[in-house]
């Protein structure tokens, strides 16, 4: 580990906590020390991004159905593009595009999201399943179109996460690895937060824990329904593809893929995948991945798979597949940043922006979040349906 992240003496009293050194927190801890916050993030890990964002896809997208997703993930895009002007690190953002194929049945609602994506300036193609075949090679049939978006690429998360900490670390803040959170108090002062490396005083506490944010809601008295889910990529053998293929998804199933270098990764999510935390592989699953992705892109019957290139890692999911952001109501002092249902990575720079802004100046002011505050899940005009993907 680099001495600027190895952790320092916990301090007894800082402004905020934040639970969990993952992407989201280390962005967190980072905009609320530029706002002058005295900031104390703790992991249970001995690094950082060694759950979610380090076995993450690492693929960004702008082609979302609402404006709020639309704002938080095309913020993360720019910064990621910007980043090594803007903090002198380059942190591997590459455009390399997002191709979406919509079923017959979804392409009016695709078309209209396509319109709110464009009003915020963002450049999305409209093409026949014909022109498409440019991107990748698919079957065409039961599709109304595709689409393209040409800041959607991919990003190095464990290098965005580092930096974003190190940066943290220059204002002040101090990060704790091997300090897993034991208990949670709270009384007229703040909270009172246990680890197995000491105690930590703070009056706000951000709850950045991913999969295990639900867990830490619990030592509070607090309920924050986020549970992990595995995802497994799949990796063919190197050498299986001859030209870059960008992320393409499959609306109608919900199969992907991509290529990164000389190898193709894939996945499928298995439906009935029970929750928890584990990043083992499930072979037995294998077979119905491709068995979907076959009937998309038949040429996949000849691409082999590399067991040991393959990965495991899991998606933190809301009841709705939307993440948590802001305080509670019933415990204004308590502000989520969980829950991103795999989509953490793309809009974290713009997610700890907010979320600096919730705590500092007493609630989120660059992008409305509200439709994704947890009360939502029991105030009915908050709500609204699961995103399509």
């Amino acid at each position: 580990m680099s001495d600027s992240l190895t952790s320092r003496r916990m301090p007894g009293t800082v402004d905020i906590v934040v639970v969990g050194a993952g992407i989201v927190g280390a962005s967190c801890a980072y905009h609320l020390a530029r706002r002058g916050a005295g900031v104390a993030v703790l992991d249970a890990y001995e690094a950082a991004a060694m759950g979610s964002s380090g076995r993450s896809f690492a693929s960004l997208r702008t082609q979302w159905m609402d404006a709020t997703n639309i704002a938080l993930s095309w913020g993360g895009i720019q910064t990621y593009r910007d980043f090594a002007t803007l903090y002198g690190v380059d942190v591997g953002y590459v455009p390399t595009g997002y191709l979406l194929l919509v079923p017959d049945q979804q392409w009016e609602q695709q078309l209209n999201a396509v319109a709110l994506q464009r009003s915020m300036g963002i450049a999305v193609d409209i093409l026949t399943p014909a022109e498409a075949q440019k991107y990748t090679p698919f079957e065409t049939g039961g599709l109304g179109g595709c689409t393209w978006g040409h800041a959607d690429g991919v990003v190095d998360p464990h290098l965005a996460t580092t930096t974003y900490l190190a940066m943290a670390r220059t204002l002040g803040a101090t990060v704790h690895f091997r300090h897993r959170v034991t208990a949670i108090d709270h009384d007229a002062n703040g909270w009172h937060v246990t680890t197995t490396g000491g105690t930590i005083r703070a009056k706000t506490l951000v709850n950045a824990a991913g999969g295990w944010a639900g867990a830490v809601g619990e030592m509070a008295g607090l309920t924050v329904p986020v549970q992990h889910f595995r995802r497994m990529i799949f990796a063919s053998a190197e050498n299986a593809v001859t030209h870059p293929l960008p992320m393409t998804i499959d609306v109608a199933t919900g199969f992907y893929l991509r290529s990164e270098g000389a190898r193709l990764l894939m996945g499928f999510a298995n439906p009935n995948e029970e929750p928890g935390y584990t990043t083992s592989m499930d072979w037995d699953w294998l077979e119905k991945a491709l068995e979907t992705g076959v009937e998309r892109f038949p040429w996949l019957d000849e691409v082999p798979i590399d067991h040991t290139a393959s990965w495991a890692g899991t998606y933190e999911i809301t009841p709705d597949h939307r993440p948590f952001l802001g305080s509670m109501a019933q415990q204004p002092d308590w502000v989520n940043a969980c829950g991103f249902s795999g989509h953490g990575v793309m809009q974290a720079p713009t997610v700890g922006q907010v979320i600096a802004e919730e705590v500092i100046d007493g609630r989120a002011h660059s992008i409305n979040i509200d439709s994704l505050r947890i009360d939502r899940l029991e105030n009915e005009s908050l709500q609204m349906n699961a995103l399509v993907f």
